[in-house]
């Protein structure tokens, strides 16, 4: 099937001689649900993209074939019965047919025009087998039956072919303007370009291709031709018009083409077009964080937010993260995925695993594994979390990769990345800015596009003042690197504690600061955490009364 050989043409054009027609096929090369005719001998030809096998299976490389000159139409006009093509329309358009010794119909002739309204070409369609060719010269043709239209008006319809053309304007009564490509498919670009002055005199172009590979195609390389608001894409139930109007689907024809939706290019979005997304969107439910003071102010987190948490040095996000992580597997019926960049796999097993035992386990040196069983088959034995090993492979299209992969293989809807800085220093390159805003951009359009929650953890620039190890307060300005993090997150949570605070419980205490709150517009501090070191465990409590004046 992979050889090429090229044949001389039987000089009755594509006829393939006396070789008999079978059956229509679709087409290999090009996607034509129909357009392959297949051949006694087992050739076969695609009357829309050429594509052609020779009877030994070989791939075919046809020459081209020098057109035949000018033939005056030949036949009458009268209806194509077998197509149910009134005369009145076949008038229209001035469609002759030719008739075999019984009555049927042998051929079809159409005819094509130049803008002085002159005969410059003829297509001929052998009905047995669906065989063309054509006469004349197409050079100076406009499209076939744009001699029979107004050039201004509400409507135009351009279909593939000319049976499409006749079975269009044939459902309308001949109401609407209607025209078809001149060789299919594969000359949409070009025709339409050509006559793209006179397609623009009507306030809306209304695109009918088939609904096969081919056509779609085609729909796909013009529909950024037109100005915008001009062109309508119409999406049939069938494969084509002339094969509904055959069937007598004509109502089902007529309420597609009026349900056809006006072009816009990617990203624009007609708010009449929102109602199901919009349906969908109410139908997301908030899940509240383990802590009511941030509940009642983010009213909790939701599946396509960003949500980042951030604070100075060994101020506790990875433990906060790791609450999270435990959390999500209770308060949910879903899936955990977690990206955990400074630590190994086992030591974030160990985390979630310390949560769920009220144990710091990882600190812990003979542990014992008939008592380690059970809390690991709690938690980590459930087969919803899964985890990123990641040595020596951080790079940013890396890691979206695996997201990606979470969340569509694995069926993750909560991601948790554990931290952006050291993504950031995987990059080649010097510019902390530029990379930041670059995978910041694409995390947030991957929360977008699956669906998922993200929780990342960012670094704090050098403060200014008070450092953040002190107790000094976060701003949205002292994210490290680049205001794309602020700005492209849903919500931004800092976490600020006095490391070296003498009082001990002042010092295990960790404020919660809402930096940003894209969902409530609520900001501020919301809460109060103290870390108990004997059970690993943060637990919400009123704000320290010795540290009023120091928080």
């Amino acid at each position: 099937m992979n050889q090429v050989e090229t044949v001389p043409l039987k000089k009755d054009s594509n006829q393939f001689g006396d070789d008999p027609f079978v059956r229509h096929e679709p087409c290999p090369k090009c996607g034509s649900s129909d357009a392959l005719g297949r051949y006694q001998s087992s050739s076969a030809h695609c009357f829309s993209c050429g594509y052609h096998e020779h009877s030994n299976g070989n791939v075919v490389k046809l020459p081209t074939q020098p057109r035949r000159p000018l033939e005056q139409m030949t036949g009458t006009i009268s209806p194509i019965q077998d197509r149910r093509i009134s005369q009145e329309t076949a008038k229209k358009f001035n469609v002759t047919v030719e008739h075999n010794a019984d009555g049927s119909i042998k051929k079809h002739s159409y005819p094509y025009y130049n803008d002085s309204s002159q005969l410059v070409a003829t297509k001929v369609r052998v009905v047995d087998g669906k065989q063309f060719f054509g006469t004349g010269s197409m050079k100076d043709a406009q499209l076939f039956g744009q001699q029979t239209c107004r050039g201004k008006g509400r409507f135009i319809t351009i279909s593939e072919g000319e049976l499409d053309c006749l079975a269009i304007s044939e459902m309308f009564e001949r109401k609407w303007d209607c025209v078809s490509l001149r060789s299919g498919a594969g000359s949409a670009v070009r025709d339409i370009k050509d006559n793209l002055e006179f397609l623009e005199g009507y306030d809306s172009v209304v695109l009918c291709f088939d609904q096969d590979q081919a056509g779609q195609d085609a729909v796909e390389a013009v529909k950024d031709l037109f100005s915008p608001s001009k062109l309508k894409i119409c999406k049939l139930p069938g494969k084509d018009a002339g094969e509904m109007l055959q069937a007598g689907k004509v109502q089902a024809f007529v309420s597609a083409w009026w349900s056809a939706k006006t072009y816009q290019p990617d990203g624009i979005v007609s708010g009449a077009d929102t109602w199901d997304e919009l349906v969908n969107s109410v139908k997301v439910k908030s899940i509240p964080y383990p802590w009511q003071g941030l509940t009642t102010f983010t009213k909790g987190f939701r599946p396509y937010e960003l949500v980042t948490i951030t604070s100075g040095s060994g101020m506790g996000k990875s433990q906060i993260v790791r609450e999270l992580e435990h959390y999500l597997l209770n308060a949910t019926d879903d899936n955990i995925g977690i990206l955990a960049l400074e630590e190994a796999v086992t030591r974030t097993a160990l985390g979630i695993m310390s949560i769920q035992a009220d144990c710091p386990l990882h600190l812990e040196e003979d542990l014992d594994k008939d008592l380690l069983r059970p809390i690991w088959e709690e938690t980590l034995g459930t087969g919803r979390y899964f985890m990123f090993d990641h040595w020596g492979s951080t790079s940013g299209d890396n890691l979206l990769n695996r997201i990606r992969y979470m969340a569509k293989a694995l069926d993750c809807k909560w991601i948790v990345l554990d931290h952006l800085s050291i993504v950031v220093s995987g990059q080649e390159g010097n510019d902390e800015r530029k990379a930041i805003d670059l995978i910041m951009t694409n995390l947030r359009s991957l929360v977008q596009e699956l669906g998922i929650g993200l929780f990342l953890v960012s670094h704090l620039k050098r403060a200014d003042g008070k450092a953040h190890e002190d107790g000094g307060q976060i701003s949205l300005n002292h994210l490290r690197g680049s205001q794309s993090i602020a700005q492209l997150s849903d919500m931004v949570i800092g976490l600020e504690r006095n490391q070296q605070e003498p009082n001990e419980e002042r010092r295990n205490t960790t404020t919660l600061r809402v930096l940003k709150n894209r969902y409530s517009g609520v900001t501020g501090e919301c809460c109060y955490l103290k870390y108990d070191r004997f059970t690993s465990r943060m637990t919400e409590v009123s704000k320290p009364k010795e540290a009023e004046s120091g928080f």
